[in-house]
């Protein structure tokens, strides 16, 4: 008995002595977007590579000496993650939420209303590599919009017509008012979503003041940032007046259109079965490369010279969270190297600058001796190396494409001064959501009538068609 009780002494002391790495290890847990970030696998989901997660979990080990895994989830909507933050059931260290979302945990944040979504405070200063490779221009907008403290930008893009040069005019397409052109009836689509609808209806409904800042602005009357207030306060307009005009607007928009989708208008575009869709940037170079791909047709994209919205996504960290973990997280997903794999699995455009970003662009769209030089001194300025900006110190890629991939991944200062960012509706919202259902469920376009009528007779004649072979067949049977 003495010596089993000195067995279990002796194996104790062995288990006390033996490092204990699971007991040690930290537990990072992220919950991020779908297919939004590199996984290190190819198109098939076949793993050809180890992921950005994995590379950093390897990183903060030669760094620290201490493991930590990450646990991570995903979602669909923005709503989806708001929603689960509430339940409290799954508590997260980070999330990457869109700008409108960033805007309303910030408010839960000050307010202190909502303790569920509020979010901890960045130490900006530790963040090495944010601070210095975040493009100044993006830097810019976060100070500017009062976000610096509580987020950090991951990706981002712009809002617009993607289309077929070959079926669509690009003066035509270069106005919101294409939606509402009734020589393009039935030829494109308009996304199934409440708030870029509303946005879209809004800046139409202001198109005239719009107009006028944007020539105000070509002349030298007024500056970027000014006419980005004027683009802003007519995106986000949410007096009863507008909402009710936006409702009579987005009616007859849906009346012209071929209908809203969520998804499937980047695809139906290559196929040919519109002409025109509103797209998100990084959905329209998708659109674009596939289209290259799979039937060697060129489409195109455009921001309507009254103006559209920039969107982010961006990572915060929810109340609670380990902040040192996630800051490091995020840190790394700075570095340009790390960035550029995740822009290149994306597809999206990373908020990040820096020679590997760069090189980036250049491999993918530069021609060399392109009759363009098209300056993106705007995005990377303070970034590069002294070997990548011209003689006149610009950030230049030279192209003989404007309106494609490249200038869709990166808009010019002058697209990008006629946008403004989507803000959160806060108690509007409610009104908003209740005139986009009314949109949505009244006034079936005559189109559609008629759709639905040749739809029943096909029904019909297919059922009679039926029962007619039916009959036969039973007769024969009979015969024999």
């Amino acid at each position: 008995m003495k010596r089993f009780g000195a067995l279990i002494l002796c194996a104790m002391l062995c288990i006390a002595l033996v490092p204990d790495v699971y007991a040690r290890e930290e537990i990072l847990r992220v919950y991020n977007w779908q297919d939004y970030i590199n996984e290190g696998k190819d198109d098939d989901g076949a793993k050809i590579a180890e992921s950005v997660i994995e590379l950093w979990e390897e990183d903060y080990y030669e760094r620290t000496g201490k493991r930590v895994r990450v646990q991570y989830d995903t979602f669909e909507t923005n709503e989806t993650m708001l929603n689960t933050l509430r339940t409290g059931k799954t508590s997260y260290d980070l999330v990457c939420p869109s700008d409108y979302v960033i805007q309303k945990m910030l408010s839960a944040t000050l307010s202190g209303e909502d303790d569920s979504i509020s979010i901890e405070k960045y130490d900006i200063s530790t963040m090495t590599n944010y601070n210095r490779y975040v493009s100044p221009y993006i830097s810019q907008l976060f100070e500017k919009n009062g976000w610096t403290d509580y987020a950090v930008a991951y990706m981002w893009g712009t809002v617009g017509f993607m289309y077929n040069p070959e079926a669509v005019k690009k003066e035509d397409v270069s106005t919101w008012d294409f939606f509402w052109n009734t020589d393009y009836k039935n030829r494109a689509t308009c996304k199934d979503v409440s708030r870029d609808a509303y946005v879209i209806g809004s800046l139409y409904a202001h198109s005239q003041e719009l107009q006028k800042a944007a020539q105000n602005y070509k002349s030298g009357k007024i500056t970027a940032d000014e006419l980005q207030k004027i683009v802003n306060a007519a995106a986000n307009d949410t007096s009863a007046e507008n909402i009710e005009e936006v409702g009579r607007v987005l009616t007859e928009m849906k009346n012209n259109i071929y209908g809203f989708e969520v998804d499937s208008g980047k695809t139906d575009i290559v196929s040919g079965k519109i002409d025109a869709n509103l797209a998100w940037s990084g959905d329209a170079v998708y659109a674009m490369d596939l289209a290259e791909e799979e039937d060697d047709k060129e489409l195109a994209f455009v921001i309507p010279r009254e103006g559209s919205t920039i969107w982010f996504d961006g990572w915060v960290m929810p109340k609670g969270a380990n902040t040192a973990l996630a800051q490091d997280f995020v840190d790394f997903l700075c570095v340009p190297e790390i960035a550029a794999m995740n822009m290149d699995y994306i597809g999206y455009t990373s908020a990040i600058a820096g020679d590997q970003i760069f090189d980036l662009v250049r491999e993918n769209y530069e021609d060399g001796d392109g009759k363009y030089e098209y300056d993106l001194s705007y995005f990377f300025a303070g970034t590069l190396s002294e070997d990548r900006y011209d003689e006149n110190n610009r950030a230049i890629i030279r192209t003989d494409t404007i309106g494609r991939q490249l200038t869709t991944q990166y808009p010019s200062l002058d697209e990008v001064a006629r946008c403004g960012i989507m803000e959160d509706f806060g108690d509007r919202n409610q009104a908003v959501l209740e005139m986009w259902s009314v949109v949505k469920s009244n006034n079936v376009s005559a189109f559609s009538y008629v759709m639905m009528a040749v739809l029943f007779i096909m029904m019909i004649a297919m059922m009679a068609s039926t029962i007619r072979r039916k009959t036969k067949k039973k007769r024969r049977m009979r015969r024999r």
